[in-house]
This record gives C-alpha cells, sequence and structure tokens, in this order.
C-alpha cells in the first residue's frame, strides 16, 4: 500500500491539473463555435469514452501525461467529412480567437490555483512560527548582527508566517547579488531590528541549494511559550505568551524537544525556570502535574504549547489574497526560469514526474492541506509552463497567431512544421533531464 501511495497521488494531481487545462481550451473553444472533435485526458488508448450530441468525444486514455483538445481542422483531408454545417473549422476562426483558445488552458490553472488558495485561507491553518536559534559566529547572518535567539518576521518585503514563506522568499533571490533583508525580533530582549545579510551569485549553479543553512539558519523549535491553557500549571506559575525558556532547574534548554523532556522528567516536583520577558531575565517556580501514559510511564507537563501562527481570512478578504498569491508565485517560478536560462540557478533544481510524485505523496500523507497546496503550487507551475513561447506549448500557438495579427497572413506552414520540431526537441529533452535529475536525487 505504501508503494501504491505515490503514484496514486501522482495521478490524483496530475488528472486535476490535466482536466482544468484542457477543459480552459474546450469552453474558449466552444466559445468560439469551432467544431470539437475529442477532448482527451491522457494519450493514446482511451480507457472510457462517451460522444455528446454535437459529436465531441470525451476521452479517458491509458497514459496519464497530458491531454488535448482536438478540433476540426480543414487542412486535413481526412477530417473533411466530420465537419458539420453549423460549425467552423480551426483555421476558419480569426487569430484572436485562437489565441484566447490557447490562453484558455493556462487562464484555467490560474483560476484553479486562485480557488484553492481562496478556500485554504478561508479553512485556516496552524503552522509553527519560524524561530531561529543563534547562528554560529562565522555565518552570514551572524556577520550581518544576528548573535541571539529571534523570531522572523520578514524577508525582503515579505511577510513571514511559516517555514513555508521564508523558503519561498528566499528561493526568489537565487543566484542574485546584493543583500537580503531580514526583519526579526529578539526572543530575549522583545526588540525588533533589521539585519542586511550580503549575498554574491548566490547558489548560482547550484543543485537543490539549502537556502536557509547556508546562511546559518537552523529551523529548531525554539523553547518559547506560545499558548498557556487555561487553568494548568504554567497559568498558575505566572507564565505568559512570548517567554522565552533558557532553562530548567538552571539546566539549560536549547529547543521546545529539550524544554519538553526537561519537564516530562520532573512530574509533581517543584521547578524553577528560567525565562527571558520583556528584555529581563526572572526565575518562575512551577511543579508540574503528573500524568499517566498508557504504558504507564508517569511524566510531568505544565500546559503549555510552542509558538504558532493561525492564517485564516474571510470569504472577502481571502479574494484579493488567493490572487496575490497565485501572482507572485507566477513571478517567482518566471525569475527563475530566466535565471536558468542565464545559469544563475542550476538546471539540477528541475523536478520531473518521480519527484512530483514523492512530493504528492508526501504531501498527502502530512495533511490535506498540504496536498491540495501543493496542487495549487503545481498549478501555476503548470500554467506559466504552458505559457512559455516555445512551439507545441500553448506560448507557441499565441506566438504564431500573435504573428499573423500582426503581419496580416498566416505563418508559413514550413515554418510552423520546423518550429513544431524544435518545440518537440526542447521538452522532450527537458523532460528527459528533469526525468535524471529525480533519478540522481534516489541514487
Amino acid at each position: 500500500m505504501d508503494l501504491l501511495h505515490y503514484p496514486l497521488a501522482f495521478l490524483v494531481v496530475l488528472g486535476v491539473l490535466v482536466t482544468f487545462h484542457e477543459f480552459g481550451h474546450y469552453l474558449v473553444a466552444r466559445w468560439s463555435g469551432v467544431q470539437i472533435l475529442r477532448f482527451s485526458v491522457g494519450f493514446g488508448r482511451p480507457l472510457w469514452s462517451y460522444v455528446d450530441k454535437r459529436g465531441t468525444e470525451f476521452a479517458l486514455a491509458v497514459i496519464p501525461l497530458g491531454g488535448y483538445v482536438r478540433m476540426l481542422d480543414d487542412r486535413d483531408p481526412e477530417q473533411e467529412e466530420l465537419k458539420r454545417p453549423d460549425t467552423l473549422a480551426y483555421m476558419d476562426l480569426t487569430p484572436q480567437w485562437r489565441i484566447a483558445i490557447a490562453l484558455g488552458g493556462p487562464v484555467a490553472n490560474f483560476i484553479l490555483a486562485i480557488v484553492v488558495y481562496w478556500a485554504l485561507a478561508v479553512a485556516g491553518s496552524v503552522t509553527y512560527t519560524p524561530l531561529v536559534p543563534a547562528p554560529a559566529a562565522d555565518t552570514p547572518i551572524a556577520a550581518a548582527g544576528l548573535d541571539r535567539p529571534a523570531a522572523l518576521l520578514k524577508i525582503d518585503d515579505t511577510r513571514v508566517g511559516s517555514w513555508q514563506d521564508a523558503g519561498m522568499a528566499l528561493t526568489d533571490r537565487l543566484g542574485e547579488t546584493g543583500t537580503i533583508r531580514f526583519e526579526v525580533r529578539e526572543l530575549e530582549s522583545g526588540r525588533e531590528r533589521g539585519l542586511d545579510v550580503s549575498i554574491a551569485n548566490w547558489h548560482e549553479g547550484v543543485g537543490e541549494p539549502d537556502v536557509f543553512g547556508s546562511l546559518g539558519i537552523d529551523r529548531k523549535l525554539l523553547s518559547a511559550v506560545g499558548e498557556v491553557i487555561e487553568g494548568s500549571p504554567a497559568e498558575r506559575a505566572g507564565l505568559v505568551t512570548g517567554d522565552f525558556v533558557v532553562a530548567v532547574d538552571e539546566q539549560d534548554v536549547a529547543d521546545w524537544n529539550a524544554l519538553v523532556e526537561a519537564i516530562q522528567a520532573r512530574p509533581a516536583t517543584p521547578t524553577m525556570l528560567t525565562v527571558f520577558r520583556d528584555g529581563r531575565q526572572r526565575q518562575v517556580a512551577i511543579t508540574p502535574e503528573a500524568r499517566d501514559l498508557d504504558d504507564g510511564t508517569q511524566v510531568g507537563s505544565i500546559g503549555v504549547a510552542p509558538p504558532t501562527t493561525v492564517m485564516k481570512r474571510g470569504p472577502l478578504e481571502a479574494i484579493p489574497a488567493a490572487m496575490v498569491e497565485t501572482w507572485d508565485n507566477s513571478v517567482m517560478i518566471l525569475s527563475i526560469v530566466k535565471k536558468m536560462i542565464f545559469g544563475q540557478v542550476s538546471v539540477k533544481n528541475l523536478s520531473g514526474p518521480i519527484s512530483i510524485a514523492q512530493i504528492a505523496g508526501d504531501t498527502a500523507r502530512y495533511s490535506w492541506r498540504s496536498f491540495v497546496g501543493i496542487l495549487a503550487f503545481l498549478s501555476v507551475s503548470f500554467g506559466v509552463f504552458n505559457l512559455l513561447p516555445i512551439p507545441l506549448l500553448d506560448g507557441g500557438h499565441v506566438l504564431f497567431n500573435s504573428a499573423e495579427l500582426v503581419t496580416g497572413k498566416p505563418v508559413p506552414e514550413r515554418v510552423q512544421i520546423l518550429g513544431v520540431q524544435v518545440g518537440l526537441f526542447l521538452v522532450g529533452t527537458l523532460m528527459v533531464f528533469a526525468t535524471y535529475n529525480d533519478i540522481l536525487r534516489i541514487f
């Protein structure tokens, strides 16, 4: 069952992305009046098909690596007898309609992403607040002035409420030279400050760069108090949200796990916590209550939880937020593509179907929010990729039809055929290289 988990998650993700993409093409084609011969999810022999009253065949095919909408094209002699008198052939359409049909697929992927991001924002999510311990002295972020534990607030112009936010903001700076601006709040003093971390050709040509570790950022769950449970020993002792626990009975605690272990080892035992609050160190006397585990072991508990960020918006407020997230991800993906072309980002970072299956399977195991979140991001990626001006892709159709719109005559058929061959070579090479990267990551 574990082995089936990954291909099933992959098929769900790819099926949703392809279906929405092709449905976007189909809808615009229907509005244009062109005759649609087949709507297919997948390639090859149909596993299931249905013909509607307009003569359009809807098919689910055996090879689930894409799909297509086949429209009547009077340049194909074999299709002449299929033409209905109340419809148009593809080349009967104006260049504007053909451009609209090409754009329909990517736009559908962007709309899917917006809907998913909207749903996630309305449903809400809880993530750990990004806290960083004091970095090693020889790291870039230490050189910028950070020498004690802190909470990340902003990276450049992006407010970060989670490690995912931080990772996306840093990924956007790959291959660049300059400074990354961090806004942090020191956990001991409570003081907010800015840091400028210098970068030079940052991770240029590096496959799978460690955007956190290379700066000296350790993603530990630190021993800061996020929530105090009502009626708990922590509340009775006077602990409050924001307290930063640094020692238990004068024994240093480096992170949240160390704090939990120290407390669990002291059931019903008077204990002294050393905490920082508002820039002052103080001692807090507390007696953890005793709790019995299922195996009969007795452990201590004080009733606190680590800092988390609750991200939830109202239905109306979530609409612009979802659109902004889709736009920001699109810009970031285009930026990475440009950096790959100019060698600032290594092509080793390309991911193929094996990596997508692994990511889809892992996120499905973790939570439904993670799974649909990666679905939305892949939908944006799918839309952006198809808009690239490469013949064979939607962007190539837009390019050829835009040229016809400007010149007033179609691009010569020889040029179109050559363009499709070049596009097939580029896309095929890209897929082979991405799959090769996937295999290298596994072994």
